[in-house]
Protein backbone atom coordinates (compact mmCIF):
# COMPACT_ATOMS: atom_id res chain seq x y z
CA UNK A 1 0.00 0.00 0.00
CA UNK A 2 1.28 3.45 -0.93
CA UNK A 3 2.52 5.57 1.98
CA UNK A 4 2.93 9.33 2.05
CA UNK A 5 5.93 10.49 4.06
CA UNK A 6 6.72 14.10 4.95
CA UNK A 7 10.28 15.08 5.88
CA UNK A 8 10.45 18.41 7.72
CA UNK A 9 13.97 19.83 7.99
CA UNK A 10 15.56 23.16 7.14
CA UNK A 11 18.73 21.54 5.80
CA UNK A 12 18.67 20.46 2.15
CA UNK A 13 21.33 17.80 2.72
CA UNK A 14 19.23 16.15 5.45
CA UNK A 15 16.02 16.24 3.42
CA UNK A 16 17.77 14.83 0.36
CA UNK A 17 19.74 12.21 2.26
CA UNK A 18 16.80 10.81 4.19
CA UNK A 19 14.65 10.84 1.03
CA UNK A 20 17.23 8.77 -0.85
CA UNK A 21 17.55 6.27 2.01
CA UNK A 22 13.80 5.76 2.24
CA UNK A 23 13.15 5.67 -1.52
CA UNK A 24 15.82 2.98 -1.97
CA UNK A 25 14.33 0.75 0.75
CA UNK A 26 10.61 1.45 0.48
CA UNK A 27 9.39 1.45 -3.13
CA UNK A 28 5.83 2.24 -2.05
CA UNK A 29 6.77 5.54 -0.40
CA UNK A 30 5.90 8.93 -1.84
CA UNK A 31 8.22 11.48 -0.24
CA UNK A 32 7.31 15.12 0.38
CA UNK A 33 9.57 17.70 2.05
CA UNK A 34 9.20 21.07 3.75
CA UNK A 35 11.79 23.33 5.37
CA UNK A 36 9.86 25.46 7.88
CA UNK A 37 6.83 25.23 10.15
CA UNK A 38 4.56 27.54 8.15
CA UNK A 39 5.12 25.52 4.99
CA UNK A 40 4.55 22.33 6.96
CA UNK A 41 1.17 23.44 8.31
CA UNK A 42 0.11 24.47 4.81
CA UNK A 43 0.91 21.10 3.23
CA UNK A 44 -0.75 19.25 6.12
CA UNK A 45 -4.00 20.99 5.26
CA UNK A 46 -3.86 19.75 1.66
CA UNK A 47 -2.21 16.31 1.81
CA UNK A 48 -2.70 13.33 4.11
CA UNK A 49 0.43 11.71 5.52
CA UNK A 50 1.15 8.38 7.15
CA UNK A 51 4.40 9.56 8.74
CA UNK A 52 5.95 12.94 9.48
CA UNK A 53 9.69 12.96 10.14
CA UNK A 54 10.09 16.19 12.07
CA UNK A 55 13.19 18.18 13.00
CA UNK A 56 12.53 20.13 16.21
CA UNK A 57 14.67 23.13 15.21
CA UNK A 58 12.95 24.43 12.09
CA UNK A 59 12.26 28.10 11.29
CA UNK A 60 8.99 29.11 12.93
CA UNK A 61 8.93 25.92 14.99
CA UNK A 62 7.45 25.77 18.46
CA UNK A 63 9.26 22.80 20.01
CA UNK A 64 6.85 20.43 21.80
CA UNK A 65 3.87 22.65 20.95
CA UNK A 66 4.17 21.56 17.33
CA UNK A 67 3.12 18.01 18.17
CA UNK A 68 -0.48 18.66 19.30
CA UNK A 69 -0.91 21.28 16.57
CA UNK A 70 0.09 18.77 13.90
CA UNK A 71 -2.03 16.05 15.48
CA UNK A 72 -5.03 18.37 15.46
CA UNK A 73 -4.73 18.71 11.69
CA UNK A 74 -3.85 15.06 11.04
CA UNK A 75 -4.66 12.90 14.07
CA UNK A 76 -3.81 9.65 12.27
CA UNK A 77 -0.34 10.70 11.12
CA UNK A 78 2.60 9.27 13.04
CA UNK A 79 5.33 11.71 14.10
CA UNK A 80 8.99 10.69 14.31
CA UNK A 81 11.16 13.38 15.84
CA UNK A 82 14.50 13.56 14.01
CA UNK A 83 16.96 15.63 16.01
CA UNK A 84 20.64 16.26 16.63
CA UNK A 85 20.00 15.93 20.37
CA UNK A 86 20.52 12.65 22.21
CA UNK A 87 17.47 10.48 22.76
CA UNK A 88 18.01 9.85 26.45
CA UNK A 89 18.24 13.58 27.25
CA UNK A 90 15.72 15.15 24.88
CA UNK A 91 13.11 12.60 23.80
CA UNK A 92 10.81 12.58 26.85
CA UNK A 93 9.08 15.96 26.41
CA UNK A 94 8.27 15.16 22.78
CA UNK A 95 6.99 11.65 23.50
CA UNK A 96 4.84 13.01 26.33
CA UNK A 97 3.55 15.71 23.95
CA UNK A 98 2.33 12.98 21.59
CA UNK A 99 5.19 12.14 19.23
CA UNK A 100 5.34 8.47 18.24
CA UNK A 101 9.11 8.19 18.23
CA UNK A 102 12.44 9.98 18.50
CA UNK A 103 15.59 9.36 16.49
CA UNK A 104 19.01 10.99 16.60
CA UNK A 105 20.21 12.43 13.29
CA UNK A 106 23.56 10.73 13.74
CA UNK A 107 21.88 7.34 13.42
CA UNK A 108 23.15 5.14 10.62
CA UNK A 109 21.15 4.10 7.57
CA UNK A 110 20.06 0.80 9.11
CA UNK A 111 18.67 2.47 12.23
CA UNK A 112 16.78 5.09 10.20
CA UNK A 113 15.15 2.39 8.11
CA UNK A 114 14.29 0.35 11.19
CA UNK A 115 12.76 3.36 12.94
CA UNK A 116 10.55 4.22 9.99
CA UNK A 117 9.53 0.60 9.40
CA UNK A 118 8.77 0.03 13.10
CA UNK A 119 6.72 3.19 13.58
CA UNK A 120 4.58 2.44 10.52
CA UNK A 121 4.02 -1.19 11.53
CA UNK A 122 3.51 -0.80 15.29
CA UNK A 123 2.58 2.85 15.71
CA UNK A 124 5.60 3.73 17.87
CA UNK A 125 9.38 3.69 17.89
CA UNK A 126 10.84 3.79 21.39
CA UNK A 127 14.46 2.83 21.95
CA UNK A 128 15.66 1.34 25.23
CA UNK A 129 17.19 4.74 26.08
CA UNK A 130 13.84 6.49 25.66
CA UNK A 131 11.96 3.87 27.65
CA UNK A 132 14.47 4.16 30.49
CA UNK A 133 14.24 7.94 30.44
CA UNK A 134 10.44 7.78 30.61
CA UNK A 135 10.56 5.30 33.49
CA UNK A 136 13.07 7.43 35.38
CA UNK A 137 10.98 10.52 34.83
CA UNK A 138 7.80 8.80 36.02
CA UNK A 139 9.47 7.68 39.25
CA UNK A 140 11.20 11.02 39.82
CA UNK A 141 9.49 13.84 41.66
CA UNK A 142 10.89 16.31 39.17
CA UNK A 143 8.74 17.08 36.11
CA UNK A 144 9.89 15.65 32.79
CA UNK A 145 10.06 19.25 31.62
CA UNK A 146 11.30 21.53 34.43
CA UNK A 147 10.00 24.52 32.49
CA UNK A 148 6.48 23.38 33.38
CA UNK A 149 7.15 24.83 36.83
CA UNK A 150 7.25 28.35 35.42
CA UNK A 151 4.31 30.68 35.00
CA UNK A 152 3.45 31.99 31.55
CA UNK A 153 5.21 35.29 32.26
CA UNK A 154 8.26 33.55 33.75
CA UNK A 155 8.56 31.31 30.71
CA UNK A 156 8.26 34.35 28.45
CA UNK A 157 11.07 36.11 30.31
CA UNK A 158 13.17 32.93 30.35
CA UNK A 159 12.95 32.64 26.56
CA UNK A 160 14.12 36.24 26.17
CA UNK A 161 16.99 35.66 28.59
CA UNK A 162 18.09 32.59 26.64
CA UNK A 163 18.00 34.63 23.42
CA UNK A 164 20.45 37.08 25.00
CA UNK A 165 18.20 39.95 26.06
CA UNK A 166 19.15 41.85 29.21
CA UNK A 167 16.79 43.08 31.92
CA UNK A 168 16.32 46.50 30.32
CA UNK A 169 15.57 45.01 26.89
CA UNK A 170 13.06 42.58 28.42
CA UNK A 171 11.36 45.37 30.37
CA UNK A 172 10.98 47.41 27.18
CA UNK A 173 9.77 44.48 25.07
CA UNK A 174 7.18 43.35 27.63
CA UNK A 175 6.32 46.87 28.77
CA UNK A 176 6.94 46.08 32.43
CA UNK A 177 9.05 47.62 35.19
CA UNK A 178 12.74 46.77 35.45
CA UNK A 179 12.21 45.69 39.05
CA UNK A 180 9.47 43.32 37.88
CA UNK A 181 11.90 41.67 35.49
CA UNK A 182 14.41 41.22 38.31
CA UNK A 183 11.74 39.69 40.57
CA UNK A 184 10.64 37.23 37.91
CA UNK A 185 14.25 36.38 37.11
CA UNK A 186 14.94 35.52 40.74
CA UNK A 187 11.82 33.32 40.88
CA UNK A 188 12.88 31.55 37.70
CA UNK A 189 16.29 30.74 39.13
CA UNK A 190 14.74 29.53 42.39
CA UNK A 191 12.18 27.27 40.70
CA UNK A 192 14.74 25.72 38.36
CA UNK A 193 17.46 25.49 41.03
CA UNK A 194 19.95 27.38 38.88
CA UNK A 195 22.29 30.32 39.48
CA UNK A 196 22.89 31.98 36.12
CA UNK A 197 21.86 32.39 32.47
CA UNK A 198 24.29 29.71 31.29
CA UNK A 199 22.50 27.15 33.48
CA UNK A 200 19.15 28.45 32.21
CA UNK A 201 20.30 27.87 28.64
CA UNK A 202 21.32 24.35 29.63
CA UNK A 203 17.83 23.68 30.99
CA UNK A 204 16.25 24.88 27.75
CA UNK A 205 18.64 22.83 25.62
CA UNK A 206 18.04 19.69 27.63
CA UNK A 207 14.25 19.84 27.84
CA UNK A 208 13.19 21.56 24.67
CA UNK A 209 16.14 21.69 22.28
CA UNK A 210 15.81 25.41 21.66
CA UNK A 211 19.32 26.13 20.45
CA UNK A 212 20.98 24.83 17.30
Amino acid sequence: MQKNILIVDDHLVVRTGVSIILEEKFKHFTIFTTEDYKETLAILEDQKFDLIILDINIPGGKNTTMIPEIKEIQPLAKILIFSVYEEETHACPYIVAGANGYLNKLSDKKKIINAVDTILKTGNYLTAEIVNALINASTNKEAINPLDKLSKRELEISELLVKGDGNIEIANKLNIQLTTVSTHKNKIFQKLHIKNIIELMSVFNKTMGLSK
